[in-house]
């Protein structure tokens, strides 16, 4: 496997490019131009594009120094960068967020995972900054999750379900789950980034999390790993770890919380979320 630490450092390049970008193009007008449909099935914005053309660009360096990897990504898709047995994937949101980044809303961000193998379970290294507070978050398998280099740990206050997170949170799709969450949980929050509300997840600003609308493998393939390694437990119901695929057209359905227990509670109310389309 790679060295991390030149992983790292490209990471934070891409930020440094983003981030110059983001600061280019600061307005909702500026940033609601659309460019057809991305691979991952959205609508893509040029600003989408443009972030994924930075990444790329220094995934092209990094090829020079690896034998070679397939990068799974939500605009492109499947690209192959280097020999076509490379068994190592890179899978890519560039901006996780869309919606909140087109709004100038400070809550989306860079995702970025590296895996050995084609599931969730065989991430070895991830990726995420938060581009509204600047932080980031990262994660080496078995070797746990950092905040800005500061070891994580999602040990929360001890109050059971105090604060729970609800991405894809349509209305007519989180009101089932918010009914199901009544009496378990204290208050909600929905961030809009599923990697965002992961990772806080993993740093114990949020007890647990779960999905209303099924989720892609970019959307959660860096931010599984950092909450995992932080001590939080992740599920994706109907897919073990080992099964769960990085496909981008596989969709599943995300379950997380800082303890066994409480994610026991959420098991309950996840079930009651629309089911996701059999495209795992």
């Amino acid at each position: 496997m790679p060295m991390w630490d030149e992983w790292l450092a490209a990471c934070r390049r891409m930020v440094s490019s983003q981030r110059e970008l983001f600061a280019a193009e600061r307005t909702i007008a500026q940033r609601t131009t659309y460019d057809g449909r991305g691979k991952g099935g959205d609508h893509s914005l040029v600003i989408d594009r443009r972030a994924e053309d930075l990444v790329f660009a220094e995934l092209e360096s990094l090829r020079a120094a690896e034998q070679g990897f397939t990068a799974i990504s939500e605009e492109r898709g499947v690209v192959q960068l280097g020999g076509d047995s490379a068994s190592m994937r890179v899978v890519i949101d560039p901006i996780d967020g869309s919606l909140n980044a087109r709004r100038t809303i400070p809550a989306h961000s860079l995702s970025l995972a590296v895996a050995s193998g084609p599931a969730m379970a065989d991430v070895e290294f991830a990726y995420v900054y938060d581009f509204g507070p600047g932080e980031e978050f990262a994660a080496v398998r078995g070797e746990g999750a950092t905040l800005d280099g500061v070891v994580l740990r999602a040990a929360g206050p001890g109050y059971g379900l105090e604060l729970v997170g609800i991405e894809g949170a349509k209305p007519e799709r989180t009101v089932p789950l918010l009914r199901e969450l009544e009496g378990k949980a204290f208050r909600v929050r929905a961030v809009g980034s599923i990697a965002i509300t992961l990772c806080w997840v993993a740093a114990a600003r949020l007890d647990g999390m779960l999905t209303g609308r099924a989720c892609r493998s970019v959307d959660a393939a860096a931010a599984q790993l950092i909450a995992r390694e932080a001590g939080a437990v992740v599920e994706f119901p109907g897919f073990p770890l080992e099964r769960a695929p990085l496909d981008l057209d596989a969709r599943y359905h995300l379950t997380a919380a800082g303890d066994e227990d409480m994610l026991e509670t959420l098991r309950d109310v996840q079930a009651v979320a629309e089911p996701a389309p059999n495209r795992g």
